[in-house]
């Protein structure tokens, strides 16, 4: 048959397909994010995330150094308080010796070539699990602005280089971004949460963080995932705030949301693929089902393709092998 157009042409050879690929990924995009438990000598590994463990700040060390003989240089700080040390205000999220600024403290000391990025947000410190200060049986949206500044702060007093608001109050970037300014650290990024909805793939880190709401749930502040313009409207807010980097959390359903936000912003994006992300892929591979490298592989590329600049995952470590080894294109 005569064609002159033959696409497969360029699929022809290994070298022509790396030559022409159009997604490119690199080790230094990857962030991983790590569990900090209050106590000492603890490696505990989550049941609804197998593979993944709350480390205590003495052997955080251990997993730091793994990620960075793989490659990976980010890391983003969740802290988990003992249940005894919550309370309604959230208070030991900008505790000078929260389980957080410890790590941060520790990591800054022990592992400089790190970049430690901070999760400001209360839900793992409050005692009713809620991402702010209540009034009644709602989040105070206001009140819960001066917290949130305060733990940015603290964070950053503690060695964290950026700060990553998770909790999705309306102003939270502006009063962040003032509260830092007026403290001296006017070159601290923000990396925003700016479109994060409120989904059901959330489970296993509400497991691993011990945070699930006590009562109600989180959709008067988290997005409603039937949305789309929407999304658009809280990433121009946050842009206008003085945020540096957006993110899209969840990733994996939402790469529609990840173009959306890229086609309309020249800001770096990061896409969050989130604990049941994770889940799902690790659990149906310890079952045979699905051969997890590809399954991993193709995840990820599904979110830089749709146009993430930065991905955050729990597969980092894995992922930037996948990288070295040229599986990624």
């Amino acid at each position: 048959m005569q064609l002159e157009i033959r696409p497969r042409r360029l699929r022809s050879h290994p070298a022509l397909r790396r030559m022409v690929c159009e997604t490119r990924m690199d080790p230094s995009s990857l962030v991983y994010p790590i569990f900090i438990t209050e106590g000492t000598n603890i490696r505990q590994e989550i049941s609804s995330m197998p593979g993944q463990y709350r480390y205590s700040v003495d052997r955080m060390g251990e997993k730091l150094e793994e990620l960075a003989d793989s490659g990976v240089t980010n890391v983003m700080f969740f802290g988990i308080p003992l249940p005894e040390h919550k309370d309604a205000a959230g208070s030991g999220a900008y505790a000078q010796d929260g389980v957080v600024q410890q790590a941060l403290r520790r990591a800054k000391q022990d592992f400089p070539q790190m970049y430690r990025m901070a999760d400001v947000c209360m839900c793992e410190y409050t005692s009713h699990g809620h991402c702010g200060i209540l009034c009644g049986n709602e989040v105070d949206n206001d009140r819960t602005l001066e917290s949130l500044a305060k733990i940015a702060v603290s964070q950053v007093q503690a060695g964290a280089d950026l700060v990553a608001p998770s909790d999705m109050m309306d102003g939270r970037v502006a009063a962040i971004r003032l509260a830092l300014d007026q403290n001296g650290y006017s070159c601290v990024p923000i990396m925003s949460y700016s479109v994060k909805y409120a989904s059901a793939f959330y489970g296993p880190f509400r497991d691993a963080a011990d945070s699930a709401p006590a009562f109600g749930d989180r959709k008067t502040y988290q997005m409603d995932f039937h949305n789309r313009r929407e999304a658009s409207r809280e990433a121009a807010l946050d842009a206008k705030e003085g945020a540096d980097i957006l993110m899209v959390k969840p990733a994996m359903a939402y790469a529609d949301i990840i173009r959306e936000i890229r086609n309309r912003t020249d800001l770096p994006l990061a896409a969050y693929s989130v604990s049941g992300e994770y889940a799902m892929i690790r659990a149906a591979a310890l079952a045979g089902w699905i051969q997890e490298e590809q399954a991993v592989i193709e995840a990820a590329v599904c979110a830089y393709r749709a146009g993430a600049d930065i991905y955050i995952s729990y597969f980092a470590k894995e992922l930037a092998t996948y990288m070295a080894e040229g599986k990624m294109g």
